[in-house]
């Protein structure tokens, strides 16, 4: 073993190739992990393997390479050796954040995430002088992985409860957030087209011009623009007559076929087009296809190939969401962390890697970065729902939401979710005081809320909670009642309405409503369970030793 090892150091140090340097570092580095790796394996740890490089692909020697455990304060560093490796070994299962310097060049922060059984994990570092590629769609994103992904994802499973957290009322938020991020789905803006002008404006032209390949397309894009898929249908088909070599033309007709449902028309297009191209918009589109037709295997892989050709911020966001959607939680939270990386101003990614950290109940860190996005458009209502969803359920404060919810009340302050939300996290941020001038501070805002909208279920509740707290159990009834017209389903007002009709001495009306409350808790379970159950679990293996997970911890 030690003569292998000095033979790739000496021919390391003979070739001035940039790739064949770089391939004797990874070369020795594998083969420095061999030793750690035996160890790892008996001791059940997990081992990093890397290469530190220069924009020019050189080996960097000498540089300063850092490993940080998420959540702790602790580090561990080393120097890389001449041919640009390094090597950690006897790691803990967990999620790390890896860096490297050398004067005045770093890298980019990567996430990597060791689960157990995972042997090696391989990771590429390169230097620059401002790291993290530019939002610049047209620029290349540098993947947070190496050419080789360190997860792959092998089979489907029905749903288990692996990789959620504590509290089913948790993991119900999470479901909602990422439900949330599936709205955020690529933007449907058609691509190239020219969709300046109203739709009467353009009906007009069309109506004048019918044959014409322009006027046809124009509509086309308009209706894509404006998410009216089946509308767009048919001057597209009129379009593609016309002229039956534009793959632009061709594009947007199978997207609006997609999307409007037409999944067999869809497909034949996308098939045809793969058959004479590998572009990674159709791969893009195979994927959306297969995810429609109950192939999320399938529809994954495409999404992934994409995203490797061509790491836009449209085919990271797609490969991302699919795997948040099949609960490929920690592989999710890394494909956005890559694309936030490489797109720090969008605001869906942040959004959806916010609800992909939530869902590994890294709360802290998922606040961090909702908040980013509402500082990236303050004037939105979104970023805001997500805060308030996130801190309502959170076992403690956030940092920053407080202030941020703040600003929403203050800036919508006719928007009852905007006093609703801002009044809890308030409340929960002053550890829930009852002294007078906190209650009156909180009641406030949620008298605001109702205000605005007689049907914010959550406000009424919430004043009812107030007011039994001072004990005045008949006017906390009221309030419950109020909240149970606007939301029938709300168990937690059944149930306190029946505490409250127990304090004031009607028994029979506090037994109707813990009965009406044990009933509706079961109806939603139910529900709650099929809807589980129809989305498969994605089983994810992870490094090329690792055993198979549903959701690597």
């Amino acid at each position: 073993m030690l003569l292998n090892l000095l033979n790739i150091k000496i021919l390391a140090r003979r070739l001035h190739q940039p790739c064949q340097a770089a391939f004797l570092s990874w070369t020795f580095a594998v083969i420095l992990a061999f030793t750690a790796s035996a160890q790892s394996k008996q001791q059940g740890s997990a081992t990093i393997v890397g290469a530190v490089h220069d924009g020019a692909g050189n080996p960097v020697a000498e540089a300063s390479v850092r490993l940080q455990a998420s959540g702790e304060a602790g580090a561990e560093d080393r120097k890389t050796d001449t041919t640009g490796a390094f090597v950690f070994s006897e790691l803990r299962t967990g999620t790390y954040i890896l860096s490297a310097s050398k004067g005045e060049k770093r890298t980019n922060e990567v996430t990597v995430s060791l689960s157990k059984g995972s042997a090696i994990q391989r990771v590429e570092l390169t230097l620059s002088d401002s790291p993290g590629p530019a939002s610049n769609g047209s620029q290349r994103a540098e993947m947070e992985f190496s050419d080789t992904p360190n997860f792959s994802v092998a089979a489907v499973t029905d749903w288990t409860a692996a990789g959620g957290h504590g509290s089913d009322t948790s993991l119900r938020t999470s479901e909602a957030l990422n439900r949330e991020t599936l709205r955020l789905k690529p933007d449907t803006k058609a691509l190239g087209t020219k969709e300046a002008g109203t739709e009467k404006a353009l009906k007009s032209r069309l109506e004048q011009t019918p044959n014409a390949f322009d006027a046809n397309e124009a509509l086309g894009g308009f209706y894509i623009a404006q998410d009216r898929f089946s509308d767009a249908i048919a001057p597209l088909e009129r379009a593609h007559a016309l002229d039956r070599a534009n793959a632009r033309v061709e594009y947007n007709l199978a997207l609006a076929l997609t999307r409007s449902g037409d999944l067999k028309r869809a497909r034949e297009i996308v098939d045809r087009q793969l058959s004479k191209t590998d572009q990674p918009g159709w791969h893009r589109l195979a994927g959306e296809i297969n995810e429609k037709s109950g192939d999320p295997l399938t529809a994954v892989r495409e999404f992934e190939r994409a995203a490797k050709a061509d790491p836009s911020e449209e085919n990271f966001f797609a490969w991302g969401s699919e795997l948040l959607q099949h609960r490929a939680i920690w592989q999710a939270k890394d494909v956005f962390a890559s694309g936030v990386k490489a797109y720090p101003a969008s605001a869906r990614m942040l959004a959806a890697l916010g609800a992909a950290l939530f869902a590994a109940a890294l709360y802290p860190e998922a606040a961090r970065r909702l908040c980013e996005v509402s500082d990236l458009r303050p004037s939105d209502s979104e970023p805001y729902l997500l805060m308030g969803q996130v801190e309502l359920v959170a076992p403690d404060s956030l940092p920053c939401i407080e202030s941020r919810l703040q600003r929403f009340a203050k800036g919508q302050p006719t928007n009852a979710l905007a006093n609703y939300y801002y009044a809890l996290a308030y409340w929960k941020e002053h550890g829930k005081r009852t002294d007078p001038s906190t209650i009156e501070y909180v009641e406030g805002y949620l008298n605001k809320a109702v205000e605005a909208d007689q049907n914010c279920s959550g406000a009424f509740l919430q004043l009812g909670i107030l007011q039994a707290s001072r004990g005045n159990y008949a006017l906390a009834a009221d309030f419950y009642r109020r909240a149970i017209v606007a939301d029938p389903e709300s168990t937690e007002a059944h149930y306190r309405l029946g505490i409250a009709y127990d304090r004031l001495g009607d028994k029979q009306k506090a037994a109707d409503e813990f009965s009406l409350h044990d009933r509706l808790e079961k109806q939603h379970a139910a529900a709650i369970d099929r809807e589980r159950r129809e989305v498969k679990q994605f089983v994810v293996q992870v490094g090329e030793n690792s055993q198979k997970e549903a959701v690597p911890r």
